[in-house]
């Protein structure tokens, strides 16, 4: 489990950070210091769990939370806070867990595989649910159509190297250059699942068009995409899910 934590306090994060080093299965990929940086952290390592205080300056914790629920594939938060006052408007936000500090080891550990159990649960309804409704309901487009200055853009399926959201906007990368689309990341891996690949929280993949997952000298992989110098990142999350994947092809 890849965990970010967040608190304004650099003390309370250095003693979490030792407690969570201590535990099977848990790495700690990011630190944040108020809400703004957490969501920036979140996109950027892509954790399975947020510790989040409440009380920070500028976005406290709340809103951050708020935020991150909204967002595809959101990972687990619990709250870690002196103050027992804000329980229930931490749950209002879907956290899985809510911790009063000085935090124990027992009950971080029992947290810890909480939010294990209900991030395995939400990963099985959520491909269930898209496997149903992809055979259902939706019909499979040939073309992605955006609005242009020209008008109407049609991008055939088959051209599109990559989708990749940015906050409200999905950028689909292809042969002839980036447009920008209304489609969510969401719905564009529901509709497309068998021809394109989550490989980060912000990003899908044309399974056809990758060649290689490859170690950057920063020391992050990459796909190496057929007839193009593109190079999106794959976080540290879906690395096993890719290289499982490239493992059949």
């Amino acid at each position: 489990m890849h965990v970010l934590i967040v608190d304004d306090e650099p003390l309370a994060r250095r003693r979490l950070a030792k407690m969570v080093e201590t535990i099977e299965d848990c790495e700690l990929v990011g630190e944040a210091d108020n809400g703004n940086h957490a969501i920036e952290q979140v996109n950027a390592c892509d954790p399975d769990i947020v510790f989040m205080d409440v009380r920070m300056p500028e976005k406290d914790g709340l809103e951050a939370a708020r935020e991150i629920s909204l967002m595809p594939d959101p990972p687990a938060v619990i709250f870690c806070t002196a103050y027992d006052e804000y329980a229930l408007e931490a749950f209002e936000t879907l956290a899985s867990g809510y911790l009063l500090k000085p935090v124990k080891e027992e009950q971080l550990i029992a947290a810890i595989e909480k939010a294990r159990k209900i991030t395995r649960a939400q990963k099985k309804a959520s491909t269930e649910s898209d496997v149903e409704e992809s055979a259902d309901e939706l019909k499979q487009r040939q073309h992605i159509s955006a609005k242009t200055r020209r008008g109407i853009e049609l991008v055939p399926i088959e051209n599109v190297l990559c989708f990749v959201a940015d906050h409200k906007y999905v950028t689909v990368i292809h042969h002839e250059g980036e447009t920008l689309v209304d489609d969510t990341l969401k719905d564009l891996e529901a509709e497309f699942a068998d021809k394109f690949v989550r490989i980060h929280r912000n990003s899908l993949v044309s399974i056809a068009h990758i060649e290689a997952m490859e170690r950057s000298s920063a020391g992050q992989f990459e796909i190496r995409l057929k007839q193009s110098e593109y190079r999106p990142v794959v976080s540290r999350r879906h690395v096993s899910g890719v290289r499982e994947l490239l493992s059949r092809l």
